[in-house]
């Protein structure tokens, strides 16, 4: 079954860090990658740009409405997040308790539901 870890953390925190620092967390970040990729689980992953780059969409009467920023404001914001394949949620658990983000944000689980028509893993 497929789980998706959203990486939530606070995007001003990363121009807060020193240059080694910043590097320590790539560095880990790609250690991590590299893990799930081995380990068979990885499907997917990517990192977002910060919040000012968003768009939110919605449907209002009927109309289309379009506002710069994110849906939601919050301390801590969508980072990026890894699609992997897991066993069960036991597994995608231990998986985002490892990822180096449970250390400075909040990782979110979520089952994928599986798409109609697409073959099953």
């Amino acid at each position: 079954m497929q789980y998706l870890l959203l990486l939530f953390a606070d995007e001003s925190a990363w121009g807060r860090m020193s240059s080694a620092d910043q590097e320590r967390g790539v560095a880990a970040y790609g250690a991590y990658t590299q893990a799930l990729k081995e380990a068979g689980v990885w499907v997917g992953s990517n990192r977002l740009q910060n919040t000012n780059t968003a768009t939110t969409v919605r449907l209002v009467d009927g109309k289309s409405q379009v506002l710069d920023g994110p849906y939601a404001d919050s301390k801590e914001q969508l980072a990026g997040y890894y699609l992997i394949e897991a066993s069960d949620l036991d597994g995608a658990l231990g998986w985002a308790a490892r990822c180096p983000g449970a250390g400075h944000g909040t990782i979110e689980v979520r089952p994928v539901w599986p798409t109609y028509g697409a073959s099953s893993s």
